[in-house]
C-alpha cells in the first residue's frame, strides 16, 4: 500500500531541484536575431568591398531585383524555419519563402541575356567564378551553425522540413552578402556556379541539419514517454 505521506516528500524534494527554464523568444525575434547577425556579418566586411562598382551593377534592373529577391528570400525562409522549429505550428509556414525565391531565381535567369541588357558586361573570369564560389561557400559555414544551433533549441518536429529551410536561409543570405564583392556582371556561367553552390548549401543544411535537428527530437519524445508511463 502506497504512503501519501512518503509521496509528498518526493514531490516536495523533487520541487526544490527543480531548476527554472527561461522560455525561448518568439520564432519572430529569434529570426530577427540571426538575421542581425547577418547584417552584422555584412557590416564587418563591407570595407573590403568596392562600393562605386557595386553602385554601378545595381544600376542594372536585372542585378538590382535579384539582390533584392535574395534579401526577401533569406529573410522569409529563416522566418519560416524559427516557426516551423515550433511544435504545432503549421506547415503551410514553409510556403513564405516561395514568392521572393521565385523573383530571387526568375530575374537572376536574365543574366543569360546578359549581353542584350548590358552589351558592356564585365565577363567573368575562371578564376572570378572560383572566388565568388569560395565565398559562397565560406560564408555560408558560419551562418549555418549558428542558425541551426539557434533552432535546436526548440526541438523541431518536422527537422527536415526546417532544416532545408534553414539552408535557403543560408544560401540566400551568402548570395546577398557576395553582391558587394562581386568583381563582374551576371552571365549565364556565372549564375549557374552561383546556383551550384546555393544546392551545395541547402543539400548540405538539409542532410546535416536535419541530423543535427533529429537528435533534439528524439530526446523530446523519449523525454515525453517517459512522462506519460504509468
Amino acid at each position: 500500500m502506497s504512503d501519501p505521506a512518503r509521496h509528498e516528500r518526493l514531490v516536495e524534494e523533487l520541487a526544490r531541484s527543480l531548476t527554472p527554464i527561461r522560455p525561448l523568444p518568439g520564432p519572430g525575434w529569434r529570426a530577427f536575431a540571426w538575421i542581425s547577425a547577418v547584417l552584422g556579418l555584412g557590416i564587418v566586411l563591407l570595407p573590403l568591398s568596392d562600393a562605386a562598382a557595386m553602385q554601378a551593377r545595381l544600376g542594372v534592373p536585372d542585378l538590382r531585383y535579384a539582390a533584392l529577391g535574395a534579401i526577401l528570400t533569406s529573410v522569409a525562409a529563416a522566418f519560416a524555419a524559427f516557426q516551423s522549429s515550433v511544435p504545432g505550428r503549421s506547415r503551410a509556414w514553409a510556403l513564405l519563402p516561395i514568392p521572393p525565391l521565385v523573383l530571387w531565381l526568375g530575374v537572376s535567369g536574365l543574366g543569360c541575356l546578359r549581353a542584350w541588357l548590358a552589351p558592356a558586361s564585365n565577363l567573368a573570369e575562371a578564376g572570378e567564378m572560383r572566388g565568388c564560389f569560395v565565398f559562397l561557400m565560406g560564408v555560408s559555414l558560419p551562418l549555418s551553425v549558428l542558425l541551426v544551433t539557434m533552432l535546436r533549441r526548440a526541438c523541431p518536429l518536422n527537422p527536415g522540413l526546417t532544416a532545408a529551410l534553414g539552408g535557403l536561409a543560408v544560401a540566400a543570405a551568402a548570395a546577398a552578402l557576395l553582391v558587394p564583392f562581386h568583381p563582374h556582371d551576371a552571365t549565364a556561367t556565372d549564375l549557374a556556379v552561383h546556383l551550384v553552390a546555393v544546392l551545395i548549401v541547402v543539400g548540405l543544411n538539409g542532410l546535416f541539419g536535419d541530423r543535427f535537428l533529429e537528435g533534439t527530437t528524439d530526446r523530446r519524445s523519449a523525454a515525453t514517454a517517459v512522462d506519460t508511463d504509468p
